[in-house]
């Protein structure tokens, strides 16, 4: 089968597609004939090994997991013979979580993998870019149990996960402010943000609201400035937080009413399935900045990681 791998660590540049040995699946596990990834944020950064601890995981000299993409739409070729949910011919999406894997034409997942039938009404390449951001933000969000009528800020909201934080928090019946460029407001709006703040013209630090919750996405803000931002007993979850601001998170836990979250993600096929039925529902729409083929991998990872996408980058296979 076709593949995009790599071999050691580095620049766009060390992917290469190549003729790799189709899988066959176990007992417990589904053959997926995967029609569609995406490039996501945990790809590059696994790609160069940033920061330098996925090492200690992955592989300290050079990869041990070779085919990158954490999530995929597709359809099942074979099952094994204990799989009882799925059947040949089921067009289902997912995350693969830490096996990657999904940067080629077929893998093998168990059957009680992060995974659900197809939502209905859209394509395999929106199906794709559904999972890495929509259960993280779900992951994150129900720490928090939003209620209707709090209000909610998203930072970095045109992102993977900011976009699907927006829609997310909007289905629980938040008043939700985004947090963007100039050139992403229009974006931001359409996928049901009630307000919009432009970063480059505006500090929402700066600004007399105070927010029930404040989900930072991309690592952007100052704790200690943003904290003040909080109303008392008010959350902040920091998805994409380096160390020092977990520390922060944990002093401020400790110290204070407010509370902030941070952590490694998990899921189950529950959440892919909630997400599909909120995209069933039209409370839940993908976002796709742009589309490549599998021959165009090292190009679509070069666009990503300069951090400007607009939700996701979807690849074709």
């Amino acid at each position: 089968m076709k593949a995009a791998v790599y071999y050691e660590y580095g620049p766009a540049q060390v992917l290469h597609i190549k003729q790799v040995e189709k899988p066959v699946p176990a007992k417990n596990e589904l053959l997926l004939h995967i029609k569609a990834t995406a490039v996501n944020s945990g790809d590059w950064r696994l790609r160069k090994a940033d920061p330098f601890a996925a090492r200690f995981i992955f592989g300290l000299i050079r990869p041990k997991v070779n085919i990158l993409g954490s999530v995929f739409s597709g359809e099942i070729e074979s099952v094994g013979e204990d799989v009882k949910q799925f059947k040949v011919g089921d067009l289902v999406f997912g995350h693969t979580d830490m096996r990657f894997g999904a940067y080629a034409e077929y893998i093998c997942l168990p059957e009680d993998a992060s995974l659900a039938l197809k939502p209905a009404g859209i394509s395999h390449q929106e199906a794709a870019v559904i999972p890495f951001g929509g259960v993280t933000a779900l992951h994150f969000i129900k720490k928090v149990t939003i209620k209707a009528g709090q209000k909610v800020l998203v930072v970095g909201a045109s992102g993977a996960v900011g976009s699907a934080a927006i829609q997310l928090a909007k289905s629980y019946g938040a008043h939700v402010t985004g947090v963007c460029s100039t050139e992403n407001i229009a974006l931001v709006k359409s996928i049901g943000a009630d307000h919009v703040i432009d970063y480059k013209k505006e500090d929402f630090t700066q600004l007399d609201d105070t927010y029930d919750v404040i989900f930072d996405t991309v690592k952007a803000i100052s704790v200690s400035r943003s904290i003040k931002s909080l109303n008392k007993n008010g959350i902040m979850i920091l998805s994409a937080a380096g160390l020092s601001e977990m520390l922060q998170g944990v002093w401020i836990s400790m110290t204070s009413s407010k509370k902030v979250i941070t952590g490694v993600i998990s899921h189950t096929a529950a959440d892919v399935s909630f997400l599909k039925e909120l995209i069933e529902a039209d409370k839940f729409k993908p976002v796709i900045d742009r589309t490549y083929s599998l021959e165009q991998i090292a190009e679509a990872h070069v666009y990503t990681e300069q951090g400007h996408k607009k939700g996701n980058v979807a690849i074709v296979i």
